[in-house]
């Protein structure tokens, strides 16, 4: 794995302006088309909110498929945000990354899997745990 210093921006991400346009899908039954464009649309501007700390990395397992994380997906991850209880977190326990949700009550810690069949694991004594960043985003293709 690459540490996410070689993933992170060292300059502004360049521009690629695509089409939006202004009507909305129907997810239900089919509406009349509407050809206005809207604009352009960039996506760094809606999946990168700060350049310099944001890196990708794709998934690998199934362990979060109950918060809509799944298998090849592409996670966008903010190290700029801070993770706090219910922040879903890239993190290294015991030089082992994975994607889960942080839960945090008192002094105890857990990271939480979105998937029943995937045990919670709670941090003891003497575990490292190494925050890397918050997922900010999952893109994923068909």
């Amino acid at each position: 794995m690459v540490p996410p210093d070689a993933l992170t921006f060292t300059t502004a991400p360049s521009v690629l302006p695509l089409s939006l346009y202004g009507s909305r899908i129907a997810a239900g039954f089919p509406s009349p088309a509407d050809d206005d464009l809207e604009g352009t649309l960039d996506l760094n501007e809606h999946l990168v909110q700060h350049p310099a700390a944001t890196f990708f990395v794709r998934v690998q397992g199934d362990s979060m498929t109950g918060a809509g994380i799944h298998d090849g997906d592409l996670l966008v991850v903010d190290r700029a945000l801070e993770a706090k209880s219910g922040s879903i977190v890239v993190a290294v326990v015991d030089g082992e990354l994975t994607v889960k949700r942080l839960k945090v009550a008192g002094e105890r810690v857990w990271l939480m899997a979105e998937n029943p069949a995937f045990a919670p694991l709670e941090l003891r004594d003497g575990q490292a745990l190494h925050l890397w960043g918050v997922v900010a985003h999952a893109v994923r293709s068909f």
